[in-house]
């Protein structure tokens, strides 16, 4: 079972046996099996490289297909170009702002003014995708920053003292 955020409900027995502290975040496609490169962890990566190179050549596939729709249409040679053009413009930008997200969080205001050319340029982001499952989960990176980061705040806040206050030596 899970409640409406999606993280699964903890029965008494087992919440005994979850560590406390912060959570890691899940990636799309890896959960949290990121943390500990566990649970499938390893063909996950796989399947998202070869996935999202089979959608990038899929979806090439469809471009042709439009290509050709405007040769058929006999729409001429500026409108084709500019088509093109297009594309792979788009696509470029697609990809560079789906790369650097893996980095860094991106600002919500941003992301939502290039909706419409991340759509377009959907090639580009289907082949950063791919090229970082090679090496990582797409976003690994940053999530584990976050966490680790988050760990170590969870541990300093909850770090003891030693020794009995009360026999602190003053000065004075």
């Amino acid at each position: 079972m899970s409640d409406e955020n999606g993280t699964p409900e903890t029965s008494a027995g087992s919440a005994a046996a979850a560590p406390a502290g912060p959570r890691p975040e899940p990636l799309r496609f890896f959960g949290t099996t990121w943390v500990d490169h566990d649970n499938g962890y390893t063909a996950r990566r796989i399947g998202v490289a070869v996935g999202s190179l089979v959608a990038a050549a899929v979806s090439c596939l469809v471009l042709r297909f439009a290509y050709q729709g405007l040769q058929i249409a006999n729409s001429g040679a500026f409108v084709t170009l500019l088509v093109v053009v297009m594309f792979a413009v788009c696509s470029a930008l697609a990809f560079r702002n789906t790369w650097d997200g893996f980095g860094k969080r991106p600002d919500p205001d941003r992301q939502a003014s290039l909706r419409g050319l991340l759509a377009i340029g959907f090639v580009g982001s289907l082949l950063a995708y791919f090229f970082r499952s090679l090496t990582e989960a797409p976003g690994e990176k940053l999530h584990r920053q976050e966490y680790d980061q988050a760990r170590n705040e969870y541990e300093r806040r909850t770090t003891r003292r030693s020794g009995n206050p009360s026999k602190k030596r003053r000065r004075g």
